[in-house]
């Protein structure tokens, strides 16, 4: 059992069968598709560590813009207490590990040391254009390091231009930016990437 490989793949759980999803299709769903455990309160796990995403588009910036980004928002949730972790940052250099892979049971205990945490986030974007309009899309997942357990995971891709992202746009400055923003500001978000970024984390956010 100490060499069990402990897969970090949200595919393979919705295949097991052990999950519970939000497949939302109306104009109002934030994340439409993501894992929440039914297994343990979130607010139970205490620190989680951010891990800097990993990056498959061609702006290698990104990564690092989103990783703070949803550490922002994460914080404004006050689920649990939360560090974040660059990729050069020694105590994750030291580990040798892949950004995003398999940990066998011994190296899960190795960052929950090392990173002084108790689960991790860890994941990928898998898509990012600022032009001809912004669009990015992103894998992510939190890990129990006490076991393995998959906490949270979620697979999105946020399209500008899509009419359903641009009235949750909307919806997000009436709830989020309410004084002294107007449509104008709106349009911003779909030009601005550091805007259409906070709006990604806080929906990735508000899945939690």
């Amino acid at each position: 059992m100490n060499k069990l490989k402990v897969i970090f793949v949200l595919s393979a759980v919705f295949i097991s069968g052990c999950y519970r999803i939000s497949l939302r299709s109306d104009s109002l769903s934030s994340a439409n598709y993501y894992y929440l455990t039914e297994n343990k309160d979130l607010s139970s796990v205490g620190r989680v560590a951010i891990v800097e995403l990993e990056n498959e588009s061609d702006y290698p910036e990104i990564s690092g813009d989103i990783t703070e980004s949803l550490y922002e928002q994460l914080q404004k949730r006050q689920i649990f207490g939360l560090s974040i972790i660059h990729k050069s940052d020694d105590s994750w250099r030291s580990l040798q590990l892949p950004g995003e892979g398999s940990y066998s049971l011994e190296q899960l205990a190795a960052i929950r040391k090392s990173l002084k945490c108790n689960a991790i986030l860890v994941g990928t974007v898998t898509k990012y254009k600022p032009y001809p309009h912004m669009s990015i899309a992103l894998r992510l997942k939190i890990v129990d390091l006490t076991d393995g357990q998959l906490l949270w995971g979620l697979e999105q891709v946020w399209d500008s231009a899509d009419r359903k992202t641009q009235y949750r746009i909307e919806r997000y400055f009436d709830k989020e930016k309410r004084n002294g923003f107007g449509p104008l500001r709106e349009e911003l978000v779909t030009v601005s990437s550091i805007e259409f970024l906070k709006f990604v984390t806080y929906e990735v956010a508000s899945t939690l």
